[in-house]
């Protein structure tokens, strides 16, 4: 059976073996592709083919250590004690076999003993010294190798390790305090500059997490452009650019981006099986494919998805205690919810079956108390409601810190779904001023999430706010939480707007032509007339809570 297609990139290194050289040009870019353990499964096939191969043990020992999407702070204490005592052996490895190998070869191994200097894992706040000197170290190489397009990346890789996901303030639109964001950007442009760059996997897969939670993430849609299909069975990879797909309001190219990703993650499910940490990864793209979808006012494309993203996370990886699995995707399980509510689906809500093992799936069970809770308060079923909303406080207080949705906290984003219920219910009931309030403060919540892509909350909570300003005829006040939803003024940062979704742009409409701005409404008109012809549903409103719909 032939290998997976992982395009053309290749690194010339010190080897005599044909075989170890093929095996260290796959591990190299799976670890492009963020696939660790099949990088590490490649460079130890290599190592078996050659044993005296200093960059196949200098390769385990980069693959299996932190990375963008896996710190040092989120390895338990297993996992760490484990990988401290595996990246610092093979590192010593690749150092006793350097003596014949390049110059900037032997650079680069010097620079992992630096990030892994000892063999033993002190306490995990300590490994961020490691970080800094792996990152100084580093540079010393890219300075030896200033036209090496692999050792910009990595280099690059190093500085944004530092602080994973805080390369920038996105209130101020400046690099965030402490971040080597100014120095991993020059880094990666000027390699990106060359024409060998212009088309590096590792190069443009850096460049989008460097520019996504910019002020300007449209300045490297041309980077994810050249991406796009360079590695075609790396889904990862493939799925990438619709990092920026979403900050830009192309959630149709979203959708077939991450349909790419999925059919090429399902080849190496195919090989490999769900019992693996890509499977995080697998479930990411699902999740963002689901995102997109919702967006569009695509509920079949999103249902579905749903069904692939549930199938993909069986309960057996969900007991793998480290690295600690339900904690890293169980989370993804609660995304059918989301999407029920989104398109207003509430008897299929209330059909739901409760998860058997209400402590594994913690979080699935908070957010279908959520979910029913919504459902019966907009039903009018008010007391029913309120017995959901107990019954979803006593679910989230059973929710571990340690339970994840990428980079946020369960617990943040169930703190969202508290204030949503709270409205939902009170303005169900009457308490408009009350419900309004609640609503508003699940706003506060949802704008200060810690930056994601997809963001921590699926559906963003001026949708149900605005819907309801416009049912209680508030028009002006719907009309400016519309347009900043959109981008159209300045309230929002860059990676908290939603441009041209359909939902937004209904009641934004809505908003303009019954307070007279009838210009302004006529060119609204002609987006939401495009963006209505791709959704599967009928838009009537921003949000479904909104139980009375006009169409002027």
């Amino acid at each position: 059976m032939n290998y997976y297609d992982l395009g053309s990139h290749v690194r010339r290194v010190t080897t005599s073996s044909s075989e170890a050289q093929l095996w260290f040009d796959r591990g190299l870019n799976w670890t492009f592709a963020f696939n660790h353990e099949e990088a590490v499964r490649c460079f130890e096939t290599a190592a078996a083919a050659d044993p005296d191969f200093a960059m196949a043990d200098w390769g385990v020992a980069y693959a299996l250590g932190p990375n963008y999407n896996k710190p040092w702070e989120f390895f338990d204490e297993k996992d760490l004690a484990g990988t401290v005592e595996r990246t610092h052996a093979a590192a010593q490895r690749a150092h006793a076999k350097a003596a014949g190998a390049t110059p900037v070869e032997q650079a680069l191994v010097d620079a992992l003993r630096a990030r892994y200097p000892q063999e033993r894992a002190p306490a995990v706040e300590e490994c961020s010294v490691w970080n800094t000197a792996y990152a100084d170290s580093m540079r010393a190489v890219h300075r030896l190798a200033p036209d090496d397009l692999d050792v910009a990346t990595l280099y690059a890789d190093a500085l944004m390790n530092l602080t994973p996901w805080q390369l920038w303030d996105i209130r101020t639109g400046t690099p965030a305090p402490g971040a080597r964001t100014t120095e991993a950007r020059a880094v990666l442009e000027q390699a990106l500059a060359t024409e060998a760059g212009a088309h590096h996997p590792g190069l443009l897969h850096l460049y989008i997490h460097l520019m996504e939670m910019s002020p300007t993430p449209e300045a490297a849609l041309s980077a994810g452009d050249r991406l796009r299909g360079l590695m075609p069975d790396a889904g990862h990879l493939q799925h990438m650019p619709s990092h920026l797909e979403v900050l830009c309001g192309d959630y149709r190219r979203v959708v077939s981006d991450n349909t790419t990703a999925i059919e090429a993650d399902e080849k190496f499910h195919a090989r490999a099986g769900a019992m693996n940490f890509y499977t995080l990864y697998r479930c990411h793209n699902l999740h963002f494919k689901i995102y997109g979808a919702m967006f569009l006012g695509r509920y079949r494309d999103a249902i579905d998805t749903v069904h692939r993203l549930e199938a993909a996370v069986p309960e057996e990886l969900l007991r793998v205690e480290s690295p600690p699995m339900a904690d890293w995707v169980e989370s993804f399980l609660a995304m059918r919810v989301h999407v029920l509510i989104r398109f207003g689906r509430w008897d299929d809500i209330l059909a739901l079956a409760m998860p058997a093992d209400r402590r594994l799936y913690c979080v699935s069970t908070a957010m279908q108390h959520y979910a029913r809770g919504v459902a019966f308060s907009a039903t009018g079923r008010i007391e029913e409601a309120e017995a959901e909303r107990r019954l979803f406080r006593e679910a989230v207080a059973r929710v571990p810190e340690t339970r994840m949705l990428f980079n946020n906290t369960c617990a943040d984003i169930l703190a969202i779904a508290a204030a949503m219920l709270d409205g939902e219910l009170e303005y169900r009931k009457g308490n408009h001023d009350a419900a309004f309030a609640a609503l508003r403060r699940s706003i506060e919540l949802d704008d200060g999430l810690p930056y994601d892509e997809p963001w921590g909350w699926m559906q963003p909570t001026r949708h149900a706010y605005g819907a309801l300003l416009l049912e209680q005829g508030l028009v002006a006040e719907a009309e400016a939480v519309y347009r900043a939803d959109l981008g159209l003024d300045d309230t929002l940062p860059r990676a908290q707007q939603h441009p041209a979704n359909v939902w937004a742009l209904h009641g934004f409409r809505e908003c303009l032509v019954r307070l007279g701005k009838d210009g302004e409404a006529q060119i609204v008109a002609q987006q939401l007339k495009i963006a209505t012809a791709v959704a599967d549903v009928p838009i009537e409103a921003s949000c479904c809570c909104r139980l009375e719909t006009r169409c002027d």
